[in-house]
Formats: structure tokens, sequence, C-alpha cells
């Protein structure tokens, strides 16, 4: 029957030894694919490891992410002067072609463009000063006359140098003369002519001038690097300043609202526990709290300040709010002998702002430390200057010495930073801050009026956080 036939021709024509040498054939075969793969493997990790720049990274990378930190145009000028000089140089050897080394010399001098651009591969300055004398040898292999090939030894001998250290640079431009000259020294007798040698003058002294232009651009890439650390530093230093001057102004408003408003609280708990004076203490708890509403509006807008997308919002007080600032301590319970002599018109925004900040620390020192004392103060407004002074006498046996907290410092530098003077001390049984700054003749407007503060000195206001001044009078 037919199925019995089949069968028994199937199983004639099976044979199991030859089966398994097939399957040991493709075994094989397949074991030493794998044994070529893994060694191909070994050898390019090898090779790539071995390579200057470490590895290789396939794919596209921009010129401007080399590491030598120059404008990309500039690396693609250089390496387009390269190319357009090798093709001249080619083009200049057409009697000898069909010949392929100013091709391979042409390769040698661009190879370095496609090779980091695709695979990532940095050009070293050794790798980059060997392929350009190896391209410029095959050329002075082929001379011609009036030759282009020793423009590009001029070139490479620039790019080394803007990127190397000179202990590179130096050889490799002296390399680079020496091969100028043995060609030229040898065409003579290997090529029956001289047309190198009469360059070779000139020749040298572009390489000279090459290495010189080089150098340079390292300079200013090295002067480049100063100026940024030196606005670094110039841009903490502001930082520092100004952190400094934020911290000032919260110690000079926390610390006068805290003590007036102490001193009010401290009246009113008089008030109700000695005299029974309701309306008395009402009162000085209303300033209490009118002082406390205060200073939670100037910390407000002096934390703003920390917000440089934000201008300071509301007006710093200056040399016509001292007045009201008086008041303060006079209704807190400090006696306070005042007088003031001159045109506060005269002072500008930025000086009635130390003075207004002096006379706030040295009435809240003194309502801390001597809250009896009867207080003097002086406000002068010279041709020249405007002085203040703050007297009291010292408590008795109180030490008579210069404290080193913020608040002195602050006082200090607000001084000196308007180049003023300040004194701070004890003097003849009291406690004296003395304060003078020098004025500016203000300018007149059109009709003989004198200008206003606030639109002669908007910069200067909004520099030091004072944009706006107002301005009645400090009474006599």
């Amino acid at each position: 029957m037919p199925e019995s036939h089949f069968t028994t021709g199937s199983a004639a024509s099976y044979d199991p030894r030859r089966a398994g040498e097939d399957v040991a054939v493709g075994a094989g075969a397949d074991h030493a694919r794998r044994s070529v793969t893994v060694r191909a493997g070994r050898v390019w990790r090898r090779f790539t490891a071995w390579w200057p720049s470490g590895r290789f990274r396939l794919g596209w990378h921009p010129l401007g992410d080399l590491p030598f930190d120059y404008p990309p145009k500039v690396v693609l000028f250089a390496d387009l002067a390269l190319l357009v000089l090798g093709l001249v140089a080619c083009l200049q050897r057409h009697e000898y072609f069909p010949t392929v080394l100013p091709l391979l010399a042409v390769v040698l001098l661009f190879l370095s463009v496609p090779a980091y651009v695709l695979f990532g591969i940095v050009p070293r300055p050794l790798a980059l000063g060997v392929a350009t004398m190896v391209a410029a040898a095959l050329f002075f292999a082929q001379p011609v006359e009036s030759d282009f090939a020793p423009f590009v030894l001029m070139v490479v001998a620039a790019e080394i140098a803007a990127i190397a250290p000179k202990r590179v640079s130096i050889p490799l431009a002296l390399a680079a003369t020496v091969e100028l000259v043995a060609f030229a020294a040898s065409s003579q007798a290997l090529w029956g002519n001289d047309y190198l040698r009469t360059g070779v003058p000139m020749y040298a002294l572009g390489i000279l001038l090459g290495w010189l232009v080089g150098v340079m651009l390292q300079y200013q890439r090295l002067y480049l690097y100063q100026e940024r650390e030196n606005q670094n530093v110039r841009a903490a230093q502001a930082a520092a300043a100004e952190r400094n001057r934020i911290a000032r102004e919260v110690h000079d408003v926390i610390a006068h609202s805290l003590t007036v408003t102490l001193l009010h609280v401290t009246a009113a708990r008089h008030a109700l526990t000695t005299d029974s004076d309701v309306e008395e203490a009402v009162d000085a708890l209303a300033d209490a709290e009118r002082l406390g509403r205060q200073a939670m509006a100037d910390i407000r807008r002096t934390v703003g300040l920390l917000d440089s997308g934000r201008a300071a919002v509301g007006p710093e007080p200056g040399a016509d709010d001292i007045s009201a600032l008086i008041d303060d301590f006079v209704n807190a319970g400090l006696t306070v002998r005042r007088r003031g002599t001159g045109d506060l018109d005269r002072i500008s925004a930025a000086v009635g702002l130390a003075l207004y900040r002096i006379c706030q620390e040295s009435l809240a020192n003194i309502a801390k430390h001597a809250s009896g004392a009867a207080v003097e103060f002086t406000l002068e407004v010279g041709a020249r200057s405007a002085i203040v002074r703050v007297r009291n006498p010292l408590p008795p046996g109180a030490p008579a010495r210069i404290g080193h907290g913020t608040g002195v410092a602050g006082m200090r530098q607000r001084a000196e930073g308007l180049g003023g003077r300040i004194v701070i001390g004890p003097e003849a049984g009291s406690w004296i801050v003395r304060a003078e700054f020098p004025l500016h003749d203000r300018p007149e407007r059109v009709g003989g009026a004198a200008a206003d503060t606030r639109e002669e000195h908007c910069a200067l206001m909004k520099s030091i956080g004072a944009p706006q001044l107002r301005r009645p009078g400090l009474p006599g």
C-alpha cells in the first residue's frame, strides 16, 4: 500500500549518524561566529581605550562642544582654511594625476572635523601636528611652482599654539620648520628643481607668525577666564554688601520698633497697676499697636528687597521724618531736647536715610541702656555738611565702652559709605554719637526753584532702597 511504502522509504533514508554530524557542524559554526564577534569586540574596546580621546561616541557632536572654549566659528574657520589650502595645493598637482598622494593629503588635513562631529574624537595637538606634517610631506613629494602646501603648516602651527601649552606647541612648530627646510634642501637632488627652496625664508617666517597668532589667542582665552573669575568675585561681593545692607535695615527697624513698643507696654502696665488710669493705658497700647503695624510694614518692604524682580513698595524715611521718630520716643517716656538749624531741602535722600537710621539706632540704644536719661539731639544743616549729635549722660556704674553689635557697625558703614565721618563713644561723662555727611550743591529748575530731590536722585534712591522723600521740616 502507498502508506507502508512511504513509511518504509522514509525510514530507510534516515541516518542518525549523519544527522548528528550536521548538528555538530552547525553548532561549531555558531560557536565560531560568536568567537569572532567576541574577539572583534575586544579589539574594538582596546582600540577605543588606546585612542587619545578615550572612547568613541557615535552620533552628532557640534563643534561648540569642543573642550577648547573657543567659539565654533573660530574652529570652523581654521578647519575650512586647512581644507581650502589643501584643495588648492591638490589642484596645483594636476600634472601628477592620477596619483592619489594629494587626495590622501587633503583627507589627512580635514580628517579631524568629521572624526569629532561623527564619532566624538577630540583632536589632540600631537595627533593634529603629525597628521598635518604627513600631509605636507605628501604634497612636498610632488613639488610645484608657487606651492600653497607650506601654508598648511602655518595654519596648524596657529591651531596647536591656541589649544596646547608652549612645551607642546614650540617643538611641533620647530618640527614643521625642520620638515620644510629638509624638503627644500633635498628638492634639487631628488626632483631636480628648487621650487621650495626659494620660498623657505617666507614659509618659515609664516610658521613663526602662525605660532604667535595661536599664542595670542591662548592668552586672550586665559584673560577671559580671569575676567570671569573677577566677575564672580565682584558678584559675590555685591551680594554680600546687599545682604549686609538689608541686615542693617532689618536690625534698625526691629530694634527701634521693639524698644519703643516695650516702653509703651511698660507705661500701660504701670498705668493699670499703679494709677488705675485706663485711659492712659489705652493710649499707650494704641501707640504700641501703631508702632507694631509700622514695623511690620517696614519689615515687609525691607525683606521685599531680597526679591530682585520687585521694587521696594513705599517710601524710605529721610531727614524730614526724624521729627516723627523723636516724637515716638518722647511719647514712650524718653526725655529729648532737640534743636535743628538749616534747610532740610539741601539733604539728599541717601544722606537723609543715613541720618534717620543713625538717630533711630542711637535713641533705641539710649532707651534700652539708659531709659531715664535726658537726651540732647542736634541736627545742623550747613553749607557743606549735615551734622547730627545725640548725647546722653552715662548712667552710674555703666561701662564706658563701645559695643561690637550690628547697630554700631551699621552706623559706621552708613557713614563711611556716603563719605561721612562718625564718632561713637564716651565724652566727659556722657555718651555721644556724632555723624557728619558732606553735602553737594543742588541744581535749580528753570525759573529759579530748587529741583525736587526724588527726581534728581531717582537712580541713587533705587540703588540704596530709598526711592522717595517726604518733606515738611524739622521743628526747632
